[in-house]
Parts: C-alpha cells; structure tokens; sequence
C-alpha cells in the first residue's frame, strides 16, 4: 500500500502560481501581501491540504506561537466576546492566547505592563483601565505591546483606540431625537483613573449642551462597578430622586440591564415613559426584554486589527507606533426605536 507524500510549500506554490517565500508570507499572516494573492494562497492550502509545521516555524523564528490578552475581567461581556473573537483570529493563524484578568487594578495592570505575567508570550494586547499613559508608554520589558480602547491614548505604542466621546454624542442625539429632554446617565466612577467613562460622560454634556438643554451634575449617577446590580441601585437612587426622567443613557450594556430591571419593578413603561440605551452590543443586549438600543462597538475588528498590528510589529520592531480607530453604530432596537 502507497503513502502518500505530505504536501509541501512548494506544492502549494507551483499550484498557486506564487514563490514559496510569497506562501510563507500568506500562511505566516504578513500584512504585505496583496488581497488577491492571499486568498488565491489560501484556496490552494485548502484544497491541497497543506498543513504547516507551526512548532518548527515558530522555533526557528524564536517564539513560542502564543499572544497574551490582558484584560479587567474575563466575566464581563464585553471582554469575554472580544477573547472570543481573538482566539478565532488567532487559531487562523496557528496561534495560541494566554488570558491574564487584571480586574482594573493599577497594580496588576504595572504586573501585566511589566511583563510578569506574560513573559512567555510572543506580544501583549493590553486593555488598561488605571495606569497612567507615561507608565504605559514605557514598558519595562521588550515584549511588544498593543493597547485596546480610550486609555494610554497619550503613550507612545501601538493601539486600537475607541472614540467614547463620539459614542456617547451618538447615544445622546439619538434620544434627543425620539423628543427625550430629562435624560440621565449611569457610569460615573469616583476614585479612579477611568478615561472611558471621562470621554462618555463628556460626549452626553456636548450633545445635551448642543441642543439647548443644561447638563445637571444630579442626572450624571455613579455606580459601584459596571455591572448589572449596579444599573439597577443606581436607577432606584434616580427615580426617587428624579421620577420625571425620561431617558437613560447607560454607559454600558450591563448597567443598561440593570436600569431595566429597576424601571419594571417601579412601573415604568419602556420605552414609552423612559427610553434606554447602552454601548457595546453586547450578546444579551439581543435577548434581554424588552431588547435593548445600544452602540455597537466592532469586537471582530478590533481583535484582528490589534492581532495584525502585533504580528507586524513582531516581523519590523522599528516600525512607527500606530493607531487605528474601531468603527461603531447604533443599534436600534425596542428600548428606543
């Protein structure tokens, strides 16, 4: 009985019509390689079957193959989708994640930045909630790093920044448009380095500022945590003090869920006496009752966008530090039409 031989890079390239180093490139996810080429690359390793020696590879280019995710909390929806979309991102690339939580602790985060916890990783995508942008530009180790989301948007690094400012004039505008004048907002932190809510808190004051109408310090609340219980004790606290609210913009999904919980409990209709809306689409965001208007923030872009600046930033250290921005839009659903 004959064996087959296995299939080569080679056999790939005469097949595709390319040069062997032009298949590296494609299986090994360099970003300079036409569209076009790639997918003709991909469709001959599919049908020939090619596998490559990932082990082999990745020795002979002194890594380990795997990428570290550093992150506040692995519970929290937001995250768990985009670890979700970056394992899926990384497994086509014959990659493997290491998670590490932080739960927004700025010791932790000097932990992760420092490289403590992640010393075997090829590259750290990082999303820091407490530490300072001049800590976060230098990092005390070479390992390279991308950051996630609005804060270090000052350091000197590599990230994938998200405009909460524009999210939350969005938000806004879209309940001034349904006639929403008494809107209040969830998500204030005391104590804490926290730009996200800085930049949703000041993108709710410009868009209510905008169209006439005074931004009262009282409709801001603050909330413990951004989670569910919290939206809840923070919409009682509202209602009682302020039962002719008729708006809530919620800084996170989360507390959006929450916020519903607690206007069912006290009779109110939503949306036709209160309008809710969130950030993040998160999956329950979908399933919750009645469902829930959000802005969308695009999981998948940002995990294959910092996975793609990390990867070239592994083949040309010396390349400039970059920053793209992740796309959002609203979603509308029953909460606000």
């Amino acid at each position: 009985m004959s064996v087959r031989r296995p299939v080569t890079m080679r056999d790939v390239a005469i097949a595709a019509g390319v040069s062997p180093k032009t298949v590296s490139n494609v299986v090994n996810g360099y970003v300079h390689v036409s569209e076009e080429t790639r997918t003709r690359v991909q469709q001959h390793v599919e049908a020939l079957g090619y596998r490559p020696q990932a082990v082999g590879r990745q020795l002979r280019r002194g890594r380990t193959g795997a990428i570290a995710l550093a992150v506040p909390g692995i519970a929290v929806p937001y995250f768990a989708d985009l670890a979700a979309h970056l394992v899926g991102a990384c497994r086509e690339r014959g990659l493997t994640v290491l998670v590490e939580q932080t739960d927004g602790d700025v010791e932790r985060e000097r932990e992760v930045a420092a490289g403590f916890p992640v010393r075997f990783a090829d590259g750290l995508i990082f999303s820091p909630l407490a530490m300072p942008s001049d800590e976060l530009a230098a990092p005390r180790h070479d390992t390279p790093m991308v950051l996630l989301g609005e804060h270090g948007e000052d350091a000197d690094v590599d990230r994938i920044g998200i405009d909460s400012v524009a999210i939350a004039v969005e938000a806004t505008e879209h309940l001034l448009a349904d006639g929403r004048r008494r809107i209040a907002m969830l998500g204030h932190k005391e104590g804490s380095h926290k730009s996200v809510m800085e930049q949703r808190i000041e993108g709710y004051t410009r868009a209510l500022r905008a169209a006439g109408l005074p931004a009262h310090q009282a409709m801001v609340r603050t909330v413990v945590e951004w989670d569910r219980e919290y939206g809840e004790v923070a919409t009682d606290a509202l209602l009682a003090e302020h039962p002719d609210v008729d708006a809530v913009f919620a800084a996170t999904d989360t507390l959006a869920i929450g916020a519903l919980r607690s206007l069912h409990r006290h009779g109110r209709r939503v949306p036709d006496d209160v309008a809710v809306i969130g950030v993040d689409d998160v999956p329950e965001a979908a399933y919750c009752t009645p469902t829930l208007t959000t802005v969308a923030i695009d999981r998948a872009f940002i995990a294959a966008s910092a996975l793609d600046l990390l990867t070239s930033r592994l083949d040309e250290p010396d390349l400039p530090p970059r920053t793209v921005l992740a796309p959002h839009h609203l979603v509308r659903r029953e909460t606000s039409p």
